[in-house]
Formats: structure tokens, C-alpha cells, sequence
């Protein structure tokens, strides 16, 4: 039975829709949960609120979760809010052996209107579905899942931070429960949702400059791989080389990619090079999206702020390192920068390439547009500037 041309969108790619084709149509389009069904069950335990001052990223969580359950068997389960636990696991569980698990990255911000907002939801919503339909997991629906986090989050509201350098990190996870050690297809799976109050994600602040290292020797992802996919599976590994990038006094990993060594990502981010080109005129860069590169939220925010302002060439190609250093010795390049959910924008100010050390004049020239950037995302993210970016809780 053919896959219907939405699903075909979503998985985009060949080798997707051939998958798609073998699995069947009814795995894709499987009934999903509704948020009409969430059952709440709150918890006689609250926790303390923290100090936003005091936040770590990733250590708190709040007092309840939400989860849905599936099973080939019975399909969509109905969705719950329930007082925060421990999962309990079958030692064999696909996601611990296979890495057959996802997970999406996203915020809610409290302004000064004490109003709370998601910053364009959506977009974490769609990408969610096409890496669990890549993983082999039973589709959902987008609306369905955001209004249940939606709904889950005015349970939490206390603990989103009275603050404009805090928020509340939503981390929903998608696991594959398969009781078996066969390589094949999950029949069963749980996708959860946890909270978390956060402050900035580096240590050394919200908007400090960080140091890369760039070592061919290491890839992140390839092309005909997953590294477009928000998967478990493409983070776990890059611990090590992180470390190696400690070892040598960076604080970040440059991904380089191919023989030529083309920049892809930086750490867990997007990466951005405000530049002039070869003929003098200014422009912004960033890798393209072919198959290696995370389609992230907030790039695609950079790249359509940009492109409105109409102020400079806005583009997405390859750069490879051979060219960045070029720039750099000719004195064309003003700013480098990565992007993310956690960070929104991260300067970088020295790359360690090849047992070289190469300045990048970032907080010199400003940095004019990463701080711009940085201002205009806020002020729409804690609604400082009204924007239909941001949905109001």
C-alpha cells in the first residue's frame, strides 16, 4: 500500500519512502493518542522552587511528567500526567541495546507580563515525528503531543523562572520498549515528556565566547547517515571527542566533514560565519542541509530574521576550512557563532585546527550580529516583542 504524500514530506529522502513502503501504510498513519483523553494524577509531594541565579542545565526536574505508551497490539494508549519516577525496564529493551530511541529539545519562557510562551513548538514537533518515523516508531500527532505539553506545562507553571536569563527546558523523549534482543523493529514504545528549569548551558555564561576544537579524525555524521535526526544515538559518541577537546584547553568540538574538511556543526549547535566574501560584500553562511546537517530551530530562526532585515547575502553552502582560514588571514572574517535551543547563540572566539591556533575576531567586531540576533530571538522568546513565533501557554 503506497505511504500517503505528508508522510513521504516528512521522511524525505528515497531510502525513507522505500522503508516506508516495506513497513506499510497503517504503522505511519496509526490512530495517536488525544490530548482531550490526558489523565492528571499530581503528586502530594511538591518540591522547592531553586534560585534561577543558581540553575544548572539539566539537573532539576519538576514534580510531575507526561507519558504515553504504544503497542503494536493495542495502538496509542492514553496519555497521562503523573508525579515524576523512574522508568521501569525490561533488562532487553530496544532503546538500551539499539539506541531505538529520540528526543526533542524546546523551551517555555516566562515574561514580563508573567505570561509563559513555547517558542515555535511546531518545528519541534514535526522534526520529532520524522525521527521517530526514521527510527522505525509509530507516527503521532503533532497538535495531539503540543497540546498535551502545553496542558503539561500550565500544571508546571510555578516552575517556569520569574526570570529573562532563565526558562523552563522541555525534553520529550521517545523510547522503543521491545522486550527482546533481536535487531528489528519495535513493537512496543513509550514517548515521555520531563521538565527542567535551566539557566545558561555553558558554564561560563549566557553569551561568552567558546573555544573549538577541529580535528578531521573525528565525523559526526556522513552523508546517507542520520545525522539530521535529533537521535540518541548521534550524541552519545561525541562525549569522547569532547573530552579530547578539554585535554587540548577547548571548551567545543568543530565538526569537519569530508576530505576537504567542510564545517558542519559546532559542539551540538549550528554554526554561523558572518563574513566578506571574495569580492567584498558582506554576507552570513551556514551549512547546507544535506542529510549531515541537524535542522535546527533557532537556524532556521537566524536565517529568517536575516533574510527579512535584506542587509547582507544570506546563504547556505559549504565552507570548508581551507576557506575560513583564508578569510581569516585576509581579514574578511568578523564573526563565528553557533545555535541552539539551549544556547540560543554562542560567540567563538579561537579554533584549534591541525596544532594550530587560529583567533576568530568575534568579540572584537561586537560582535554586531550575534548579539543582534541574540536580543531580537529573546525579546520575542519572553514576549518583550509580540511575533507569531511564540505560543502562549
Amino acid at each position: 500500500m503506497a505511504v500517503s504524500r505528508a508522510v513521504r514530506r516528512i521522511l524525505r529522502g528515497r531510502s525513507c519512502n522505500v522503508l516506508a513502503s516495506l513497513l506499510g501504510h497503517q504503522r505511519f498513519l496509526s490512530t495517536t493518542f488525544k490530548a482531550s483523553d490526558l489523565q492528571v494524577e499530581l503528586t502530594k509531594d511538591l518540591k522547592s522552587k531553586p534560585d534561577p541565579a543558581n540553575l544548572v542545565f539539566g539537573k532539576t526536574f519538576t514534580d510531575h511528567m507526561l507519558t504515553v505508551e504504544w503497542s503494536k497490539e493495542k495502538g496509542w494508549g492514553k496519555p497521562h500526567i503523573k508525579p515524576f519516577q523512574n522508568l521501569s525496564l525490561h533488562p532487553a529493551t530496544s532503546a538500551l541495546h539499539y539506541s531505538v530511541q529520540l528526543f526533542e529539545g524546546m523551551k517555555a519562557f516566562r515574561g514580563p507580563d508573567k505570561r509563559i510562551r513555547l517558542f515555535r513548538p511546531m518545528l519541534n514537533m514535526e522534526r520529532m515525528l520524522r525521527s521517530a518515523l526514521r527510527s522505525c516508531l509509530p507516527s503521532f500527532s503533532q497538535a495531539e503531543l503540543l497540546e498535551c505539553i502545553r496542558q503539561f506545562i500550565h500544571v508546571e507553571q510555578d516552575w517556569v523562572p520569574h526570570s529573562d536569563s532563565a526558562s523552563l527546558y522541555i525534553r520529550p523523549t521517545f523510547i522503543g520498549t521491545e522486550p527482546s534482543l533481536g535487531v528489528a523493529i519495535s513493537n512496543h514504545a513509550l514517548l515521555y515528556v520531563i521538565l527542567c528549569p535551566v539557566g545558561p548551558y555553558f558554564a561560563t555564561g549566557s553569551f561568552s565566547p567558546v573555544s573549538l576544537l577541529a580535528d578531521p579524525c573525528f565525523i559526526r555524521a556522513w552523508i546517507g547517515g542520520v545525522g539530521d535526526y535529533k537521535l540518541g544515538g548521534n550524541y552519545g559518541p561525541t562525549i569522547y571527542v569532547q573530552n579530547a577537546a578539554a585535554k587540548e584547553g577547548c571548551q567545543q568540538v568543530l565538526w569537519l566533514y569530508g576530505e576537504d574538511h567542510q564545517i558542519t556543526e559546532v559542539g551540538t549547535m549550528n554554526i554561523f560565519i558572518f563574513w566578506k566574501d571574495h569580492q567584498g560584500d558582506l554576507e552570513l553562511v551556514t551549512p547546507p542541509l544535506n542529510g549531515i546537517i541537524l535542522p535546527g530551530v533557532i537556524r532556521q530562526s537566524l536565517l529568517e530574521l536575516s533574510r527579512k532585515w535584506g542587509e547582507f547575502r544570506v546563504s547556505e553552502r559549504i565552507v570548508t576550512m581551507a576557506e575560513l582560514i583564508k578569510g581569516l588571514e585576509e581579514n574578511r572574517v568578523k564573526e563565528v557563532f553557533g545555535s541552539g535551543t539551549a544556547c540560543v547563540v554562542c560567540p567563538v572566539n579561537r579554533i584549534l585546527y591541525q596544532g594550530k591556533n587560529y583567533h576568530i575576531p568575534t568579540m572584537e567586531n561586537g560582535p554586531v550580529i550575534a548579539k543582534r540576533f541574540l536580543k531580537e530571538l529573546t525579546d520575542i522568546q519572553y514576549g518583550r516583542v509580540a511575533s507569531d513565533w511564540v505560543l502562549p501557554i
